[in-house]
């Protein structure tokens, strides 16, 4: 009786751990990439691009990443900055 107390016991807590060990590793965030023609937008309210996003839950640095890449207007740079999109590792 007092062994299967003892197994019993074990497994219980190492069943605890593994819950424990599990909810300290951080979650990955969904990550959008956006690449845009255009300069920045002034960060003092968000865009109808965020807005659309909120609308449908997603709160950027809470449950979604943006990537974003601004071609300030100038077309040429617009495959570099794809390309810059494309490296990151979005695993």
């Amino acid at each position: 009786m007092k062994n299967t107390f003892r197994f019993i016991a074990l497994a219980v807590a190492s069943m605890g751990f593994g819950v424990v060990a599990e909810a300290q590793q951080p979650a990955k965030l969904p990550r959008i990439g956006l690449l845009t023609f255009t300069a920045p937008p002034p960060r003092s309210s968000p865009t109808p691009f965020e807005q659309g996003l909120r609308q449908l839950g997603y709160v950027e640095g809470q449950n979604i990443t943006i990537e974003r890449r601004y071609a300030s207007g100038k077309m040429d740079r617009l495959p570099g900055l794809a390309v810059e999109l494309a490296r990151l590792p979005w695993t």
